[in-house]
């Protein structure tokens, strides 16, 4: 009989964070599959827990979630944590688990502390449809492709971003969508846990004179659903009506059906689109139906 993969979520700062659920699992397994041992080291000797661990982390995720693998099958049982927070999130851990649901082997996650969602809570911006980028790719293609769909975005969007990179990235997101709301939270749960509300432009600004220190959450809040709508509306307004129409008519929509889309998109009723195209067509000598 296999044994279970346990996604254990550790503190992201604050030590009384932990469950006592995690504390209890990490006890009792077999073998603890940390990102940093010298890190979980410090976690594990200030609970007085002794249960030996291996290292797994981005560099190893492959060859040794095989060998976690093999384990589990003999049926050991495992639990997995990541320097901080929850493991699988941002984190190697998705390929273990992936790997594990190939191999037949259960798994259960933990719940506990994610900065991802801690941060979410605390910025002030709307919490009820959010999206989490993790890091910026450090590809240029993909990282454009990310923040081109950011300018369209309505939900609220979370990244995570080290000091180093911190202002470099402010800008580039600046640059990308603007002077967006953006709440940025650094060293949540520690003793200098600090929430900045403010904008882009600011952020920047503040950087140049600051040097960033901690790990920081970004809270970037959702394009207005009005202005897209706007900057929609005036694409319509290069053309005439009567060819915003015509688009709808050769799709095969009905004239009834088509008045009414080509009203939706301008952002006008339809009685308004009917009574410019009757008069258009009564200059013409014509009657519209």
């Amino acid at each position: 009989m296999s044994g279970k993969l346990f996604l254990c979520a550790t503190p992201i700062g604050n030590l009384d964070d932990i469950t006592l659920r995690v504390l209890e699992t990490l006890k009792t397994v077999d073998l603890i599959a940390a990102e940093d041992t010298r890190h979980s080291l410090k976690l594990l000797n200030h609970f007085q827990i002794k249960t030996p661990m291996t290292s797994y982390h981005e560099f190893n995720k492959i060859d040794k979630a095989r060998f976690l693998i093999s384990q589990l099958l003999n049926g050991l049982n495992i639990a997995l944590v990541t320097d901080a927070g929850t493991p699988a999130i941002s984190d190697p851990g998705e390929e273990l688990v992936k790997m594990c649901y190939e191999a037949g082997i259960e798994v259960t996650s933990l719940p506990g502390p994610a900065a991802c969602i801690t941060a979410m809570t605390l910025s002030g911006l709307s919490t009820r449809r959010f999206c989490f980028e993790g890091f910026l790719p450090a590809s240029k293609k993909e990282s454009c492709f990310i923040l081109e769909r950011l300018k369209n975005e309505l939900r609220t969007t979370i990244f995570y971003e080290a000091p180093h990179r911190l202002p470099k990235t402010l800008n580039t997101l600046k640059n990308a969508i603007g002077n967006r709301q953006i709440t940025l939270c650094r060293e949540l749960t520690k003793r200098y846990e600090t929430i900045m509300r403010t904008t882009l432009e600011e952020a920047v600004s503040y950087y140049k004179e600051h040097e960033p220190k901690g790990e920081y959450v970004i809270v970037i809040e959702g394009t207005d659903i009005e202005e897209l709508q706007k900057e929609a509306r005036k694409q319509w307004e290069q053309i005439t009506i009567q060819a915003h129409l015509d688009i709808y008519l050769d799709k095969g929509m009905t004239k009834k059906e088509s008045m009414k889309a080509v009203a939706a998109d301008r952002g006008v009723k339809k009685r308004e689109i009917y009574q410019f195209l009757t008069e258009t067509n009564k200059e013409r000598g014509e009657r519209y139906e």
